[in-house]
């Protein structure tokens, strides 16, 4: 299986590190999705990293069916069998892939825009999920006691995107998530490596 990417996701990395984290073999082939190559629109009509290509060439798109791929061809080693441990791992997947949404828009917007008509009030608006559900993580941060699920990654990802697009903007007063993110990366030795990077 091949994985189509780009190293700044925090989609992308959220896959690379579970990927890796549970022993599937994938082999990366890196794109460049705001150019739509040929690859990535054959194996994904919406044009969108990461996207996971089958060895009978199937394109597996969006970053949460990626991670249930992988949980099956690993035996299930990424999400916790339990019915509540589960809906924890969904929510904090779902949760930290949201905040990714809303901190990837925002860069979009002031990247992407020319200056004159980049709409602040709208990347504003992106940053006040981002800030409310840091908040909301600070006080409730998942436990690392047990075994990596796919959450764990998610949120990682999250961080590191923030570590690479806003740098010093979101740790404040979060010192329980920076806590986390620094014990997270003491229990996935290739955090470095695989996190968002340019």
């Amino acid at each position: 299986m091949k994985l189509l990417f780009s190293p700044a996701s925090p989609f992308v990395a959220k896959v690379r590190m579970a990927a890796r984290h549970i022993g599937v073999s994938l082999d990366y082939v890196q794109v460049d999705a705001a150019n739509q190559q040929d690859e990535l629109l054959e194996a994904n009509p919406l044009g969108k990293i990461p996207c996971l290509v089958l060895d009978s060439g199937r394109g597996i798109y969006d970053s949460k069916v990626i991670m249930r791929e992988i949980d099956r061809k690993s035996g299930g080693k990424l999400f916790p069998t339990n019915g509540e441990a589960l809906l924890d791992a969904e929510l904090l997947e779902s949760l930290a892939d949201g905040l990714s949404d809303c901190a990837v828009a925002g860069q979009y917007e002031l990247r992407l825009r020319p200056e004159e008509k980049i709409h602040q009030p709208w990347v504003d608006r992106q940053w006040s999920k981002v800030s409310r559900g840091l908040d909301h993580l600070n006080n409730n941060c998942p436990s690392l006691s047990g075994e990596l699920y796919a959450g764990h990654f998610a949120l990682a990802g999250l961080l590191g995107y923030l570590d690479l697009r806003y740098e010093g903007k979101w740790q404040g007063a979060r010192e329980n998530l920076v806590k986390w993110q620094s014990d997270f990366a003491k229990k996935f030795a290739d955090y470095d490596e695989l996190k968002p990077q340019v």
